[in-house]
């Protein structure tokens, strides 16, 4: 006879029922508890079909979201009409889930207008083995040619010359610096991809960053961001048909210098990536599966021109219009750059760790500016138990970038442009834990180390040759700080003024 058997037969009806009860309520109470953490996390109500669209404003969703969040914590969850997406901010928040939890946030979300426009192809926006393999073989091709090392800092140095005589050309009055910034840091990244410069009015290069540039505009706007929660109802819109349209013309410029590789493709001769992408199609022509395919090598190489050329470009104009409204600061930069560089030299990487309060004021630009302040939003690899929810596998999740560069833990003015973020009480460079423009993780940008150089060269290039002062008749105080909304946050269209500096005696 069982313990259990024994039991049962000792004890009375009402023992029996009563026993019952019990492990029936603590069973209950038990699972009740486990629902309670594995619960998704809390937000706002949503309504029937358009969730909450309601309290979110479509033209300005980083600064509607870091409200919510003030409401709903740091983890909440959001309704974009059937889309469930999970929020994530703050410094502590983010870098748990990016690097504590690396893998299980470590996909790129199903976004539907990238989908529709890459197919999952490239470096930005595909997944799994695919994703890894085409950003191992990038990474050590950006190296190769140069990221991170002289080779690449003499071919911004070339082209910080080519810069300034445009800049001079206009003999100090006003012009509009967009295109010609797009233009000087695109054909950084062209020279690694093509393994060529273009001139500055040449029309397929000019055409190349125009298309660029809407589709930057456009991948931010309301329509877009509509599109990406009601796809079926995409025929409504139209906007995304743009930036199909865009993408397909820039695929076609691409493949026309594809042609020209192939039909000049020497092993011995790499003059690039196309090259080297080329080399190592041929390298697995017998292997069926390989990744590297021609898909691939036309959202590869966009996914690079456009990173390589709209990020940094951005940045330094947020850095020229900060310099003209804040010329006390742009006045201790010119100090620095006089008393560290050699008259008739130009800066270099390696006088950064000389220049601590130009390096201090680089850092500032990029975290004051915050172009991308939405992040690229990743997905859940699995289901996640992340400070006390569950999020489930497939779940859209942003961490908010906005959210870091401005957390009132970690910067003491953080919505003031204040190089003293990076200084400290002895006037040294202090790098930043929560400094993380290019996010951290598994998704991180893989040209931050040349995004990094390219800045602090031209910037301090451009201030060592210029003082940037506001147009006639413009106080600095009028001078405008408010965003452009768009996939990134631009400067809205300012014109500046470039004044060749006198020479240090």
């Amino acid at each position: 006879m069982t313990v259990l058997s024994f039991l049962l037969q000792s004890m009375s009806t009402s023992s029996l029922l009563c026993l019952v009860t019990c492990i029936a309520l603590l069973f209950y109470f038990w699972n009740d508890s486990k629902k309670s953490v594995l619960k998704m996390p809390p937000g706002p109500a949503p309504l029937p079909f358009i969730g909450n669209l309601n309290v979110v404003d479509l033209k300005n969703m980083h600064k509607s979201l870091m409200e919510l969040s003030e409401k709903h914590g740091n983890v909440f969850t959001v309704h974009f009409g059937p889309k469930k997406m999970v929020v994530l901010t703050g410094y502590e928040t983010i870098k748990d889930a990016l690097v504590n939890h690396a893998d299980d946030f470590g996909d790129r979300a199903e976004i539907p207008i990238f989908q529709r426009i890459t197919g999952g192809h490239g470096i930005a926006f595909s997944h799994g083995d695919p994703w890894k393999v085409m950003r191992r073989f990038t990474l050590s091709t950006l190296r190769d040619f140069g990221m991170g090392k002289k080779t690449i800092e003499d071919k911004i140095l070339d082209e910080l010359q080519a810069l300034i005589k445009n800049f001079e050309s206009h003999k100090g009055k006003p012009f509009d610096t967009r295109i010609i910034l797009n233009s000087a840091v695109s054909n950084v990244i062209c020279s690694i991809i093509f393994g060529k410069r273009f001139q500055y009015d040449d029309p397929t290069f000019l055409t190349l960053i125009d298309l660029l540039a809407e589709n930057v505009r456009l991948l931010g706007a309301p329509q877009v961001q509509l599109f990406n929660f009601f796809p079926k109802l995409g025929f409504l819109l139209g906007a995304q048909k743009t930036v199909e349209r865009n993408t397909d013309q820039q695929i076609a410029f691409f493949q026309g210098f594809f042609k020209e590789h192939k039909m000049e493709f020497d092993a011995n001769n790499i003059t690039g990536f196309i090259d080297a992408y080329l080399l190592k199609q041929e390298q697995e022509s017998k292997n069926s599966s390989t990744y590297f395919h021609e898909k691939n090598l036309e959202y590869s190489t966009l996914d690079l021109f456009a990173a390589g050329t709209e990020t940094t470009s951005t940045t330094l104009r947020w850095g020229l219009l900060l310099m003209m409204k804040y010329p006390e600061i742009q006045r201790k930069v010119h100090e620095e750059i006089t008393r560290v560089i050699k008259p008739g030299q130009v800066p270099r990487v390696q006088d950064r760790k000389n220049m601590p309060y130009t390096d201090a004021v680089a850092h500032e630009i990029q975290r004051f500016a915050n172009i991308l302040p939405l992040n690229v939003s990743r997905g859940t690899t699995t289901d996640v138990h992340f400070r006390g929810y569950c999020i489930p596998k497939g779940t859209e999740v942003m961490p908010l970038l906005i959210s870091v560069l401005q957390d009132k833990t970690q910067w003491a003015t953080p919505y003031e442009f204040n190089p003293q973020h990076f200084l400290d009480a002895n006037g040294r460079f202090v790098k930043k834990d929560a400094f993380m423009p290019f996010s951290i993780g598994r998704r991180a940008c893989v040209g931050e180390s040349l995004a990094k150089m390219e800045l602090f060269l031209f910037f301090a290039g451009l201030l060592q040759k210029f003082t940037f002062h506001a147009p006639p008749g413009v106080a600095e105080a009028d001078l405008d700080l408010t965003e452009e909304v768009g996939f990134t946050l631009s400067p809205k269209p300012h014109a500046v003024c470039a004044v060749v500096r006198k020479p240090a005696v």
